[in-house]
Order: structure tokens, then sequence, then C-alpha cells
């Protein structure tokens, strides 16, 4: 499976990213977000039902952190899968708000 480019949505207030299945279908992992001022909160990340158990999320939330770094944004994990990914991925806690 490989993944597209992270999509920010601002107009949504939503992380997507698109997953291209192998069957050539595509799936969606997405994260919704509120805005204060350069931070994003993590409000609720999820993955279609078909990609579910692929890692998809986990690339997908590693795709956020690259794109919080390179925009100069900080990220506030409210949702509970994005407080336990940078739980077990202490090196990307310099995007982290304070």
């Amino acid at each position: 499976m490989a993944g597209s480019s992270l999509i920010d949505r601002p107009e949504a207030m939503r992380f997507e990213q698109a997953v291209t299945m192998p069957d050539g279908g595509t799936a969606l992992v997405w994260a919704d977000y509120a805005v204060q001022g350069t931070t994003r909160s993590l409000l609720h990340v999820e993955a279609d039902a078909a990609l579910r158990g692929t890692g998809a999320a986990g690339r997908f939330m590693q795709a956020v952190a690259d794109h919080a770094r390179a925009e100069g944004l900080t990220l506030a994990p409210r949702c509970s899968y994005a407080v336990a990914w940078f739980k077990r991925n202490p090196d990307q806690g310099d995007v982290l708000a304070q």
C-alpha cells in the first residue's frame, strides 16, 4: 500500500492522506483538528476500515509530524490514538505544543 502526500484542508480543519490499496482502490486516513494560533489540536484520527491494522495510521501520523515541523506548527494531541502514537514515538516530541 502506498500513501499519497499529506493534504492540509484548512477550510475543513482536517489533515488527509489517501492510500492506494492493492486492488487499485483508495482509502483515506484523516485527522480533524482545531486551530489555536500555530498549534493544531488533533481532535480525532481515523482510518477507513480497510486500512485498520496495516500501519497506515502510524505512517499518517509521521506525515502529520513532518508537516508540522516543515510549516513551523506545533501539535496538541487530544485524540487517544494521537496521544498513544506520540508516547510510542518520543523522538517526534519536538513538534508537541508545550
